[in-house]
């Protein structure tokens, strides 16, 4: 049986469903209208973006385009032509290098040092193309922690007959150290004027660094009573490497003794003055770099070795000496 109540429920849904059937076409009609208008807008952007459309430039248009593409072009020469330029001189002797040039002067002065350890070039080039930056840093970084290295930092010292004056270390006390290096010097027919300049390095402060320890090698020589031949030069490598810190000697404590023609200097090396290195380098109580071996030159001898705590090794060439004698 039919109400007023049920009727009246029956013509609201009938119109809510009239209200659904319309919103939904005129949703539908308005966003096709939309689409139409902004599609063509948006296929325009497109084709802008893509470079798709053939808009007629104007001279001036087209002369600009011209001058900035020559202005890129001369910009990317001008960075292809840097990098290929050669770095600037940061001192005098500097010789800059690029990567590549490092990475062959290592190789190459590696095979030479090896094949031809006489030849001085070749170890000069290996000993700076191992001292890498972060070795020179530590290296300059000890000096800067020691009052004498900081005062041989600031100096500069620069190590020649001239500035030793030979002639005056002739006249010193047996005893002292400046007649032990003389001594030295005479008995090995050396010369510190043979030292060669560093130039490979870039830093010119690092640069002074490597220098000082190249300019000082002969006094480890005079302190320990090593002589230059290979044997000596080899053992002394290897304790400045465990002393200094140097890279180059550690390699050559590494690859030099299977060079050695006689068998038995290479025992030596590694019987008697690889274990006195270990030995002397762990008793060493100071750093060799921040020793200003200019100013202690008539300090006795042997109490610098003490106060250093150095031990020297086996006299090398009494050893040499005494083989020789047990073979004839």
């Amino acid at each position: 049986m039919l109400t007023r109540r049920s009727i009246y429920t029956f013509k609201t849904s009938v119109q809510l469903q009239q209200q659904r059937d319309f919103v939904k076409p005129a949703l539908y009609a308005a966003a096709s209208i939309a689409y139409s208008i902004i599609s063509p807008k948006i296929n325009l952007a497109n084709k802008i973006e893509n470079n798709e459309l053939n808009i007629k430039k104007t001279n001036n248009e087209i002369e600009l385009e011209n001058f900035e593409n020559l202005n890129k072009n001369k910009n990317k020469n001008k960075r292809l032509f840097k990098s290929l330029q050669r770095p600037k001189k940061n001192y005098p002797n500097h010789i800059p290098l690029f990567n590549y040039e490092k990475l062959l002067l290592f190789v190459g002065s590696s095979i030479g040092a090896f094949l031809h350890p006489e030849r001085n070039e070749f170890i000069v080039a290996l000993g700076e193309s191992t001292a890498t930056n972060r070795f020179l840093l530590q290296l300059r970084s000890d000096m800067l922690h020691d009052p004498i290295g900081r005062e041989i930092l600031k100096e500069r010292p620069y190590i020649t007959s001239n500035h030793l004056n030979l002639n005056k270390l002739k006249s010193y006390p047996e005893n002292s150290f400046g007649k032990c290096y003389y001594n030295w010097l005479i008995r090995e027919n050396c010369s510190p004027d043979t030292r060669v300049d560093v130039k490979f390095i870039d830093d010119e402060e690092l640069a002074f660094v490597f220098q000082r320890y190249r300019q000082c090698h002969d006094f480890y020589h005079a302190l320990l009573g090593l002589p230059v031949f290979r044997e000596g030069e080899i053992a002394l490598k290897f304790f400045e490497y465990l002393n200094i810190g140097i890279p180059f000697g550690g390699l050559g404590a590494i690859f030099a003794p299977w060079n050695v023609k006689k068998s038995i200097e290479r025992e030596r090396l590694f019987n008697i003055y690889y274990p006195w290195a270990l030995k002397t380098a762990y008793n060493c109580k100071k750093n060799l770099i921040n020793v200003y071996w200019e100013k202690i030159m008539d300090k006795d001898v042997n109490e610098l070795r003490k106060e250093l705590g150095i031990e020297i090794p086996p006299d090398m060439r009494s050893l040499r000496k005494k083989h020789i004698s047990t073979i004839l």
